[in-house]
């Protein structure tokens, strides 16, 4: 077997002194030891001897993303010594760089380079991050032909029976009799439909007596906008509406993957938002499972409904830490753009600690307010909570408030409200389906319950 290429990490001064052997080779390649640049080196007998790579100012999980995909296919190893740290940040980066979604390809995709891990990486770790990052992008860019409440929910069953977890799933009318009349009427439009008739799957896992830790994810597997129809531009994503469930399942795998010492439960509300004779209207009052009335405002605004019920059964058994995830708003997306998750917490300390956990794990996050006196722009003249806001502005504020109308409010709340899609490729983070703030979630988890 070959030896493995060395990767050696350069700045522009080492290119000058180290390498003026190679300086007409470096200029013809235009490589002068920038960050995000890499320059391939021959040896005598025109095989490759070693990879430059632009030294950055600080080495993050997205230092060898790009590489992962664009060097030849042979075996590399990193020449320098990295803490434990920074080679399990790098190693972890080279393997989501790998991420290709070729479901629907006929053709192989071409082989990838490798790269041996130094010995010091937390190798448990970057398995399961990777094999949970994966998982999300996978359910993410599945179409909602193959991703409709039927397949998501045997997604959850999946990954549920993998770890000896314990899952239900309600169905369609079953919903209705169980006190879930939310997610009933937003998903009851496709109740004739056996795989799009709307869900909820309910995942348990580990001891009775540890802390308890529930996840929400929104699982709108694909959004029409109801009876107020998106245009066909604002349905051209809409497969990726059930991005929290994914989030949150590829949460829930790393916490039972690496037996994270908690009481783990994940609830899901799977449905489709479309269009039928009985189709949930503009301006119908709905139950919900709390006994809170609500007024429809708008039928494109479904997901905090689902998330409404589903967080009431949450709620009902006081967990120590409660997180939902979901693609709720634009409005978020007008506030931090697409590349960063939309936070919410009733907890000041935990945000912060959040925040901080984010960017130890190049996986951030940015607080908004959960401002009170906003609550009025829910008021309704008819129910006891309107759907929407009466204003234009603060939309993702406002629906954080109405998500937390169905919280216990003793219970730390945590509210991600994220994109869940790549609109451009970047390092390590192609275009398409991702994962936003689940290492960061996962970090917390960790250092609240595993850590002391």
């Amino acid at each position: 077997m070959p030896p493995s290429i060395p990767l050696y990490f350069v700045t522009p001064q080492q290119v000058k002194n180290d390498y003026a052997n190679y300086a007409v080779w470096l200029e013809m390649s235009g490589f002068t030891g920038q960050p995000d640049s890499y320059c391939l080196l021959p040896s005598t007998d025109a095989e490759l001897a070693c990879v430059l790579v632009g030294k950055p100012s600080t080495f993050n999980t997205w230092t060898l993303g790009a590489l992962a995909q664009s060097l030849p296919a042979q075996k590399y190893t990193l020449a320098d010594s990295f803490s434990a740290a920074e080679a399990t940040k790098l190693c972890l980066g080279w393997t989501l760089g790998q991420y290709r979604f070729t479901r629907y390809k006929r053709t192989d995709a071409n082989a990838l380079p490798e790269l041996d891990f130094p010995d010091n990486v937390d190798q448990h770790y970057i398995t399961a991050a990777a094999e949970s990052t994966y998982l999300v992008r996978d359910l993410i860019n599945t179409p909602a032909l193959d991703m409709h409440p039927e397949a998501l929910a045997a997604e959850a069953q999946k990954v549920a029976e993998r770890f000896n977890a314990t899952c239900s799933i309600t169905a369609s009318d079953a919903l209705a009799d169980a006190n879930y009349p939310m997610i009933y009427g937003v998903g009851r439009a496709n109740g004739h439909d056996n795989a799009q008739a709307p869900r909820l799957v309910d995942i348990r896992w580990g001891k009775p007596d540890a802390p308890k830790v529930t996840l929400v994810g929104k699982g709108v597997c694909f959004d029409t906008g109801g009876l107020n129809m998106k245009s066909s531009g604002g349905m051209k994503l809409m497969k990726k509406d059930m991005g929290g469930a994914a989030q949150v399942l590829g949460l829930a795998q790393m916490i039972m993957q690496l037996n994270l010492p908690v009481r783990l439960r994940v609830l899901i509300p799977a449905v489709e938002n479309s269009i039928s004779a009985i189709a949930t209207r503009p301006s119908d009052v709905l139950m919900s499972r709390q006994g809170i009335t609500v007024e429809i405002g708008n039928t494109d605004a479904e997901g905090r409904l689902v998330l409404a019920d589903a967080l009431t059964e949450a709620s009902s058994e006081q967990p120590d830490l409660l997180i939902d995830c979901a693609t709720l708003t634009g409005a978020a997306r007008v506030a931090v753009g697409a590349e960063i998750a939309a936070l919410f917490c009733n907890d000041d300390e935990m945000a912060q600690a959040l925040i901080d956990c984010g960017e130890q794990q190049d996986d951030p996050l940015w607080r908004l307010p959960l401002h009170e006196p906003y609550r009025d722009m829910l008021e309704s003249k008819i129910a006891d909570i309107h759907n929407i806001s009466n204003a234009p502005y603060g939309g993702a504020i406002t629906a954080a408030l109405f998500l937390q109308a169905f919280t216990a409010g003793q219970t730390p709340w945590i509210h991600i409200d994220l994109m869940a899609f790549n609109l451009r490729s970047r390092p390590g983070r192609p275009e398409g389906g991702d994962a936003m703030g689940m290492r960061a979630l996962f970090a917390l988890v960790k250092e609240r319950f595993a850590d002391g």
